[in-house]
């Protein structure tokens, strides 16, 4: 099972560890693309600093993060797992999983991002501000920058189990399954039972949840038929809808009924 997880918008800080080693992350096809990212968000951010926020999206109160940026390669690295944090990654806790789990999500467990295309959470790395959103000066949007890469890494990097996908829309649009891949991912929206809605928080925090519960269990659903029965073991409501053809992706709605 390869679980697709967003990033958080707020990190945590770098610490005092060793700097990044670009050539020590998990997926070497994405290394060429990463390096591009990194030397032109370091150059902008070590420059202009009114033009590095408006490129970056950030409010006056983020102009710190400005400067994080500039020092990337030198600042100190965390496992990604350690960095991430927010909703989603507070429901997963990463850190109170016991050791099968925390080997079955050093497996399983890959979180896209805007700078580094994907990682996974035994990555270590920095701090950062750069979303998928992003459209910088010289590479462009990021999320075509990383199309061309991510089709050519991220199917051998699925296997032949089933891809969970987790993402929201804007980390979505860097890679979609397709072909076969398609045909064992299954998408996931978490809406809240009495007005069929997506409200922010409880998705980002059930998602967390699903993925922990799988984790611990230790589940392995082949694909998204198993995956349906795995989610109703564990409790969960879930509508699914099978792929009207060939290289589509199953969607599946989990019901909560309290917002938390």
């Amino acid at each position: 099972m390869l679980v697709l997880l967003p990033p958080s918008e707020g990190k945590a800080s770098s610490g005092r560890g060793a700097p990044l080693k670009p050539e020590s992350l998990s997926l070497p096809g994405l290394s060429a693309a990463q390096e591009a990212v990194l030397t032109e968000l370091v150059e902008l951010c070590a420059g202009d600093e009114d033009k590095a926020r408006e490129v970056l999206g950030l409010s006056e109160g983020l102009r710190g993060e400005v400067a994080k940026n500039a020092e990337l390669r030198t600042a100190g690295a965390r496992p990604a797992g350690e960095i991430y944090t927010g909703v989603l990654y507070d429901a997963l806790g990463l850190a109170s999983l016991d050791t099968a789990a925390k080997r079955r999500a050093a497996r399983s467990l890959l979180v896209f991002s805007g700078l580094w295309g994907a990682v996974r959470v035994t990555d270590r790395i920095p701090s950062y501000r750069c979303s998928m959103g992003v459209k910088l000066p010289g590479l462009g949007a990021l999320g075509a920058h990383w199309r061309t890469p991510m089709a050519s890494v991220l199917p051998e990097v699925a296997g032949g189990g089933l891809v969970l996908d987790l993402r929201s829309a804007a980390y979505a649009a860097a890679w979609k399954p397709k072909g076969e891949v398609a045909g064992r991912t299954a998408s996931v929206r978490v809406l809240h039972a009495p007005t069929r809605k997506v409200v922010s928080h409880f998705n980002k925090a059930t998602k967390g949840r699903i993925v922990r519960g799988l984790l611990t269990a230790g589940a392995d659903p082949k694909g998204p038929a198993e995956l349906v029965e795995a989610l109703r073991d564990l409790g969960y409501v879930v509508e699914a809808q099978a792929p009207a053809k060939a290289g589509q992706s199953w969607s599946l709605d989990v019901l909560v009924d309290e917002v938390h």
